[in-house]
């Protein structure tokens, strides 16, 4: 009787919190997942459930942030291009790869994760940020891009911590343009997983169907509220939780 409520329970609220993590801080996705796995789903479920329940997140925030893209074509295609072909990649490992390597190798992606939102400031400060007057480094934002899309396609949790890291590091322009491509770019890289796990992967579909209104509700929320929360505090909250699901991960 208590897990015929609690699962469903669980993630109405997961989803909620997960939306308005992402509008705030970004990450929300890593509060998914755990979840997903509490419910009982194998590590390779959870995260094809996750992919898919999260996608439509980023069309709202895409689209009304499209008229941030217009002046910066080239960019644009560049970093599209990159984000379609890394998340085909990224899919086609994640199917081709024995799920003994998605096991073995999820817990370091959720480690990394964590290491880059808690550090990301950090990072960027080493790596330097282009001079305001200076030309994008092309090269460096296609290829970050791309990799970035592989890991997507593969796993998504905190994709959109890492593409706006990249994004910082590799492009001249203001931060709330970046981030407009950042969403963007996000649901490029959705679109494409979500169409390949649709029609390959062992989705589950119902837990999809909770996900998503809530997820939606809880972006619409968190975006009413970013200016007056504190975004560093739910930041570092996903990270604890992510570094551990991490060593679950690794010692189950």
């Amino acid at each position: 009787m208590f897990t015929e409520w609690f699962e469903p329970v669980l993630l109405v609220v997961v989803g909620f919190l997960s939306g308005a993590i992402n509008a705030v801080a970004g990450g929300g996705s890593l509060l998914v997942f755990p979840a997903l796995l509490a419910t009982g789903m194998s590590p390779l479920v959870a995260n094809v459930t996750n992919a898919v329940a999260q996608g439509p997140g980023f069309v709202g925030a895409a689209i009304s942030q499209r008229s941030d893209l217009t002046g910066a074509r080239r960019r644009v295609w560049l970093t599209s291009a990159a984000a379609v072909v890394g998340s085909a990649l990224g899919c086609a490992l994640l199917m081709v790869l024995p799920s003994e390597v998605f096991d073995a190798v999820v817990p370091a992606l959720v480690g990394l994760s964590a290491v880059l939102m808690a550090f990301q400031n950090t990072i960027r400060g080493w790596l330097g940020t282009p001079a305001q007057d200076a030309p994008d480094r092309t090269v460096l934002l296609t290829v970050g891009i791309f990799l970035a899309s592989v890991y997507g396609g593969y796993f998504g949790g905190a994709r959109s911590v890492i593409l706006i890291a990249i994004l910082v590091l590799a492009a001249t322009d203001t931060m709330r343009r970046l981030n407009a491509l950042k969403s963007w770019l996000g649901m490029i890289g959705s679109a494409v997983t979500l169409v390949v796990y649709a029609l390959i992967a062992p989705v589950d579909w119902i837990a999809v169907l909770m996900l998503v209104p809530t997820t939606v509700l809880g972006g619409y929320a968190g975006g009413k509220v970013a200016q007056k929360l504190p975004a560093n505090l739910l930041r570092y909250l996903v990270v604890v939780i992510a570094a551990a699901v991490a060593v679950y991960l690794v010692l189950d």
